[in-house]
């Protein structure tokens, strides 16, 4: 899998997982274009951070500094991001899929959200994963911390993701 090759060590993570009746083609499809802030959790969230809520696809999250390192059709897609996520700006880097797995600047953590489905009878396992490598031990207790409170709130907004994705697909 591509998380894996991009991240195969991390020090924090988070996965959730959603069956959908649709099949993998289709769920990729509804992954792509789907506009997340149709959850008012995800909206009122990201705009609790600073983001613009009014319209977000997997696309538009380029506009965030996430940068997609790798995809393949129908079965996976990988996003990622380097910076001091833990500080109100987030001190974002510019990272792209050849110099991510370089990227060791002390004080800084990277991060990966994954998506990956599995057909099977017609039936599609979407999973999301987010990965987190701390660059040296002073980042990884900053983000420690604050991955204490934020990460029920990533929680969330990833089954709320899934969640419209499923409703959206099985529709279709």
């Amino acid at each position: 899998m591509l998380i894996d090759d991009f991240m195969p060590a991390f020090d924090f993570s988070e996965t959730h997982n959603i069956r959908i009746r649709a099949t993998a083609k289709g769920v990729f499809v509804v992954l792509n274009e789907i506009d997340i802030c149709e959850s008012p959790v995800i909206r009122w969230l990201f705009r609790l951070r600073g983001l613009p809520a009014k319209s977000v696809t997997l696309s538009d999250l380029r506009k965030f500094r996430f940068e997609t390192l790798g995809e393949v059709e129908n079965r996976e897609i990988l996003l990622g991001l380097a910076g001091r996520f833990w500080t109100i700006k987030g001190d974002l880097r510019k990272i792209d899929s050849e110099n991510f797995r370089q990227f060791n600047e002390k004080g800084f953590a990277k991060a990966i959200w994954g998506f990956s489905l599995d057909e099977s009878d017609g039936e599609t396992d979407l999973t999301t994963e987010t990965r987190i490598k701390c660059i040296d031990a002073e980042s990884r207790r900053s983000f420690g911390f604050y991955w204490t409170f934020i990460q029920p709130f990533s929680g969330l907004i990833r089954k709320e993701m899934l969640k419209i994705i499923k409703r959206e697909a099985e529709l279709k």
